[in-house]
């Protein structure tokens, strides 16, 4: 039985009763009728009389030529209006490259106008402008396309006046699958073994042919570079950044030598004239989907481009585009460690990379004319970029041998000592036009000279140079995860008999340790083991720490090259106790070696932050692991590049309508179902509250302080808000499109079933003294040039306050902190609790950096507090908005020399004859963030009992934790 092909028939016949708001339109009358019966059949009882019928409404019409700008003449290299000039980073000082970036065609073409000719190819325009609409108003999730029992509820549901946007799900489908932009078609083809069989029964692998599937890489270039959404974020010129004192500084893959050089070698060429280097980032890792049905293994092949911010690929906006799947050859376990299948598998991996990326070729040593982003059309010249790899692919990609360094000659078994010569296509080739033996290239040299890597068949690309740093895998869970965290625990073994992490109950028994789990261990691990295990390893880790946090820096500059040369320098020295201690006969492992070479590469490809392999770890999760989730895993790869592929249009549509502006202001109807995940002012914390329990706060708002206070929910509709954290519990998030250095928020809504009155409350919350310091807090305010504080003037010269107070369990920080998860313009957000019932458990009081004097660097400049109560009052028609604090002072004059962290201790005062923490009132203003503390557990074992929620209570000292994220990394030193 043949199925009836479906045809879409578009809906431009209104209601009858359009003029009385009806909005549903229909493809033909035959449905009239019944709609009129079914939904206004209240308009026909009330109406005595027939009444006209209303004017036929016309069908929309297009918009005339007018409605469109059209082509416009324009002369190149001037902007236009409202367009600023380019440049690096808005300082005067920064120098771009004088041979890159002329604009090649004096028009720029308006994008509406190019909307048309999308709208004329999908039919109607203005159906499926309001079809779409509510498409993409909450559609780019991978749940839409993937699961078909969502598909097709969304697809087809109806509650009241709502009518579906399409027939059902395969309609969905088709019309996705009709989007013409972000089109990036996908190919395949095959490779088999073509060499000398063996005698007898051949093995499977030889016998097999292998399908690899790809996208034209030059077509996705195309697509990444004339993304709108990227206008703004895009360096097209090479440049040279300095900071206020006159040196370099490294930031985004532009601001490079690297590529400075390479357009340096275009500018030889007098055809390239004008023309804009882009170079091609590319990554590749293997990732397993199910182990327990098959071990699933997908080799992805992903691609960016170096014109785009590193704050833009870190912020997971379509920057990184998966163009292929590589070929994965098995075979039994008799033939895996077979030379010739070895042989295979390199040379396979090299050819298929070598053919996906052949489009590439000819526009190499000439130029591509590209519509970028910005409107323009340029002359482009591609390359190949930093490629982003694990060790194991590096060496694969270099054609050496494992435990070999693929960037220098240094010997496996002496990797840090002295320095080596740097690998290059050039000196590999030298080294086999020796007539050395391939034994002998394998064993004394690292060369696998049977293989050529697969940039030596284009231009400007070797490969060793090209092969990027990896924060992921050599930092993080290398050096630190794999080495320094297994090191101390074979230690502890050695010194105290079998031993764990404290923080869970049964030690270290993951079987599996992410990226995550690694950085987390990594904030806390210093003062865990401080104590327990020699200075000197401690020096050694803290040493290891400070070289990570400052190489993860979103911008490094010249003085923070030396902290690192001088951090490498500590770790080299101080590393050595793990090899007197018994724990290492020797080190001399490649991912440390890695290390050195780190420096370079800063000043080669900008910061190591913008090309680490975690974003395509994050990129698998999306491209690769929830498809083949969602799939029937019957030959899941097609369903998997098929909804990449539709992922890909939408995204795409989505940002072409957003720069035509078709989809400001609220999306039409919606069900029910979408319209509660849609809705940003659902979700919103507003009465969760226990009996006992104090209220969990939503995100803080911003209130001016102002002659009359707001009326209690003006904040709920106040525009400046800053936006929702996505989870209630979530202390950390991501901003995007705000931009402030730092401000500290009160949370959006009280806590209720309080006491109002300043005395009540003071009572009810167990700080009797609340009232006195309320009232030196206010002389402070009123006497900000008076020559002593409000606590030394008595209460007697004190403002006299009385009123009503707000209590509220939490604030909101936001602050300017690049190297950190942030959003594109490097805000982030973090909650601080005041709370005293938290999860129905123990009371929560965060602490706080609170500024001291700006002037002075780094803690020296800082206090560090703990917050018991976030308050607000109003007095004299003025809003001031507080905390009540308990101080820390800091241990000494320097930090500790072992663990390089300050070690404060709580701030007492006499009361009566009782030592008494010293409470005081502050303004919000001066709080900075969050601060970490951690105590100091000296030689000791905790009770098991012991658990975070009374650590501020029970320890003596603190560490002052700077490793808590880079943000803390840099104001607490």
């Amino acid at each position: 039985m043949h199925r009836r092909k479906f045809s879409f028939r578009p809906r431009d016949i209104p209601c009858p009763h359009a003029a009385d708001g009806c909005t549903v339109m229909f493809s033909d009358r035959s449905g009239i009728k019944r709609h009129c019966n079914s939904i206004h059949r209240h308009l026909r009882r009330r109406q005595k009389t027939p009444s006209p019928a209303p004017a036929a409404a016309q069908p929309p019409q297009f918009p005339d030529d007018d409605f469109f700008d059209g082509h416009q003449e324009h002369v190149p290299g001037s902007p236009y209006p409202g367009q600023q000039e380019e440049s690096g980073e808005g300082d005067e000082d920064d120098e771009e490259h004088a041979n890159a970036n002329n604009i090649t065609l004096a028009f720029r073409i308006i994008t509406s106008s190019w909307m048309r000719v999308i709208a004329t190819s999908m039919g109607t325009f203005w159906p499926t402008m309001r079809r779409l609409k509510r498409v993409l108003g909450v559609l780019p999730e991978t749940t839409v396309l993937s699961s078909p029992a969502f598909s097709s509820k969304w697809a087809t549901s109806s509650t009241g006046a709502f009518k579906p946007p399409f027939a059902g799900r395969v309609h969905m489908y088709d019309t996705f699958d009709g989007i013409p932009v972000g089109e990036a078609p996908w190919d395949h083809f095959s490779i088999s073994f073509n060499g000398t069989p063996p005698p007898g029964p051949l093995p499977s692998w030889m016998i097999r042919e292998y399908e690899v599937f790809f996208r034209d890489p030059r077509k996705v270039l195309h697509n990444q570079i004339g993304n709108p959404d990227f206008k703004d974020d895009f360096d097209y010129v090479p440049k040279r950044m300095y900071n206020d004192t006159g040196k370099r500084k490294y930031k985004d893959f532009m601001s490079g030598e690297w590529v400075w050089a390479q357009a340096d070698e275009l500018s030889l060429n007098p055809r390239l004239h004008g023309a804009a280097f882009c170079p091609a980032i590319l990554g590749s890792d293997k990732t397993t989907v199910s182990v327990a049905t098959g071990q699933n293994e997908y080799y992805p092949l992903y691609m960016s481009n170096g014109w785009v911010t590193n704050s833009t690929r870190r912020a997971h906006r379509n920057a990184i585009t998966l163009i292929g799947f590589l070929a994965i050859p098995k075979t039994d376990r008799q033939y895996k460690d077979d030379p010739t299948f070895r042989k295979f598998r390199r040379e396979l991996f090299h050819t298929s990379l070598r053919h996906i990326f052949e489009s590439l070729r000819a526009y190499m040593n000439d130029y591509d004319v590209v519509l970028c982003a910005d409107g323009y059309y340029r002359r482009v010249v591609y390359g190949f970029g930093p490629y982003i790899a694990d060790y194991p692919e590096q060496v694969l990609l270099a054609c050496t041998v494992q435990g070999w360094c693929p960037k220098c000659m240094a010997p496996p078994d002496d990797l840090d000592s002295g320095h080596h010569a740097r690998r290059s296509h050039e000196l590999t080739a030298a080294y086999i036009d020796t007539g050395l033996s391939t034994r002998r290239l394998w064993e004394d040299y690292g060369i696998v000279s049977y293989l050529t890597p697969f940039t030596a068949y284009f231009p400007r690309a070797d490969i060793h140079e090209l092969i990027s740093p990896d924060l992921l895998h050599q930092i993080i869970k290398g050096t630190f995860k794999d080495h320094l965290v297994t090191w101390v625990e074979e230690y502890l073994v050695i010194t105290h008999g079998k031993a764990g992490l404290r923080r869970f109950p049964e030690g270290r028994g993951f079987k599996q340790w992410t990226g995550d789990d690694s950085k987390a261990l990594m904030k806390v691990y210093l003062p865990a083991i401080s104590g327990h295990v020699p200075a000197q390893m401690v020096r050694a880790i803290s040493a290891f720490l400070d070289f990570c946090y400052l190489v993860r820096r979103d911008t490094i500059d010249e003085d923070t090259i030396d902290q690192i040369e001088d951090a490498l320098r500590r770790f080299h020295t101080e590393r050595t106790i793990f090899e007197t201690t018994g724990v290492r006969i020797s080190i001399s492992l490649p991912r440390q070696h890695a290390m050195k070479h780190y420096i370079r590469m800063i000043r080669q490809f900008g910061s190591p932050n913008g090309l680490c392999s975690s974003m395509m770890e994050a990129k698998h999760i999306i491209a690769v692991k929830r498809p083949y989730r969602r799939s029937n895993k019957n030959n899941a790869l097609g369903q998997i590049i098929k909804t990449n592929e539709r992922l890909d249009k939408l995204a795409a549509f989505r940002v072409e309508l957003t720069a035509c502006g078709l989809l400001d202001g609220p999306c039409p109807r919606l069900p029910a179902f979408i319209r509660d995940a849609q809705d940003p002012e659902r979700g919103l914390d507003e009465s969760d509250s226990d009996s006992d329990a104090e209220q969990r706060a939503g995100l803080a708002h911003q209130v001016t302080p102002a002659q009359n206070p707001p009326a209690p929910n003006d904040t709920q509709d106040d525009p400046d808000a800053p936006p929702e954290l996505e989870e209630e519990d979530a202390d950390t998030a991501v901003v995007n499109d705000v931009e402030v250095l730092a401000d500290v928020f009160l949370a959006r809504t009280p806590v209720r079933r309080l006491p109002k009155q300043l005395e009540d409350v003071a009572a009810y919350l167990g700080y009797p003294t609340l009232p006195s310091l309320i009232r030196f807090f206010l002389y402070d305010q009123l006497s900000p040039d008076a020559n002593m504080t409000g606590e030394d003037a008595g209460l007697a010269a004190c403002p006299v306050f009385s009123g009503r107070i707000k209590v509220f369990p939490s604030a909101t920080a936001i602050f300017h902190a690049p190297s950190d998860p942030s959003g594109i313009r490097g805000m982030r957000q973090e909650r601080i609790r005041a709370t005293r019932i938290w999860h129905g458990g123990r009371a929560r009081r965060d602490c706080v950096y609170v500024m001291k004097d700006a002037n002075l660097p780094g803690f020296r400049g800082l206090h560090v507090a703990r917050v018991h109560v976030f308050f607000s009052f109003v007095f004299q028609a003025r809003l001031y908005e507080c905390a009540l604090v308990s101080w820390y002072t800091p241990v000494g004059d320097e930090p500790d020399p072992d663990t390089g962290m300050w070690v404060v201790e709580p701030e007492m005062e006499l009361r009566g004859r009782q030592r008494k923490l010293r409470l005081q009132v502050i303004s919000l203003k001066t709080v900075v963030r969050a601060a970490q503390l951690i105590g100091v557990y000296g030689g000791q074992f905790l009770p098991v009992e012991v658990g975070p929620d009374v650590s501020l209570d029970i320890f003596r000292r603190f560490y002052v934790n700077k490793y808590a994220d880079h943000h803390a990394f840099e104001i607490a030193y």
